[in-house]
């Protein structure tokens, strides 16, 4: 008996990145790590993209235009500013190339509707970059509630607390309304709950901008009400410091100093989770308030989302792979966050 001969490799799938800045260099990055990738193309007017690309072996175009009029790569990953991500959607989406957009999808849910329902219309794939649904921790987290070991949930609480230094603030738009740490840090929160407690039904919210007094808000507190009849509560400030948030609990990024703490918790009827460091609290005998409470870590495999984000890109292009995160998850997100500005606009609870 011989043996099989070898499955050939799959060509790798060319991807441009439009965008070079702090989140597009880490696509860039990612897509350069993995064989399943190759990186075809930056976009960015800016002379840096242009020697970024050089030294990756990649073309380097200004604009999204002056690629598509010379190339058509496979995919392409929007990392450019959140006022940019529709349209620069919109042009992939019409040149039926499958686009990945960092979050938010969009920076209004009108333009994330056009943008979703576009993609849905030409049979386009649109996925977006809440990268936390590709971590393995919470897909265990995910699994463990779907299999009921938390009885049926009831309430859950999440803390995004952080300290932004004054240098972040340098970019005159960081300072504007729509660049809060509601849209673009709580989202990833709420995108987070969603994957794990289902749909948000309601919210109230509360914002503030005492510390900094920019147009923008620093601190925020927000009521949900799930569809299950979950409730939760959450708070996000980028101007105090905690060890108490995704970036310094999960070990995503070692970019961040790793906390050993947990950001969220999830609890239910017959047992409560923390997050990120998935520790299962639970009665080992009967419950009750009087009996012993003992933990139980969840074992989980790390892996970088960002880098099975790219890979799950790659699957969707070649046809292997559902999205994980399609685009109409990303605009409900966003109707999430819409509604949290509006009910601490009004001080009323708002439907999404």
């Amino acid at each position: 008996m011989t043996d099989a001969p070898d499955r050939p490799a799959q060509r790798a799938v060319r991807l441009a990145v439009i965008g070079a800045g702090m989140i597009g260099r880490q696509h860039i990055r990612h897509i350069a790590n993995e064989d399943c990738a190759r990186l075809a193309a930056v976009v960015d007017p800016a002379p840096a993209a242009a020697a970024l690309a050089e030294a990756h072996g990649a073309a380097w175009y200004p604009s999204l235009a002056a690629m598509l009029a010379r190339d058509r790569p496979e995919g392409v990953i929007v990392a450019t500013p959140n006022t940019m991500h529709v349209a620069n959607g919109l042009d992939c989406v019409a040149a039926g190339i499958a686009v990945l957009v960092e979050k938010p999808i969009a920076d209004d849910v009108a333009g994330a509707t056009l943008l979703v329902e576009a993609a849905e219309a030409a049979g386009v794939p649109l996925l977006v970059g809440h990268h936390r649904r590709h971590n393995p921790l919470v897909q265990e987290a995910a699994r463990t509630i779907r299999e009921g070991r938390l009885g049926r949930l009831v309430a859950v609480h999440g803390t995004c607390w952080f300290h932004k230094p004054d240098s972040y603030f340098e970019a005159a738009w960081r300072r504007e309304k729509g660049a809060g740490p509601v849209l673009m840090n709580l989202i990833h929160d709420i995108d987070l709950l969603r994957c794990l407690c289902g749909e948000v039904a309601a919210v109230q919210a509360m914002e503030s901008r005492a510390v900094r007094c920019f147009a923008v808000e620093d601190t925020a507190v927000v009521l949900l009400r799930f569809a299950s009849g979950v409730l939760g509560t959450l708070s996000v400030s980028d101007t105090l410091t905690s060890p108490w948030s995704w970036e310094l609990t999960s070990g995503e990024n070692p970019a961040y100093n790793r906390a050993a703490e947990s950001c969220t918790m999830i609890g239910g009827t017959l047992g409560s989770l923390t997050i990120p460091y998935l520790d299962l609290w639970h009665n080992p005998g009967k419950p009750g308030w009087m009996e012993p409470v003992a933990p139980e870590r969840l074992a989980v495999t790390a892996a970088d989302p960002l880098a099975l984000q790219v890979r799950n890109l790659c699957g969707v292009v070649r046809g292997t792979a559902a999205a994980t995160v399609p685009g109409r998850e990303g605009l409900n997100t966003l109707k999430v966050i819409a509604a949290i500005s509006r009910a601490a606009a009004s001080g009323k609870m708002v439907g999404v």
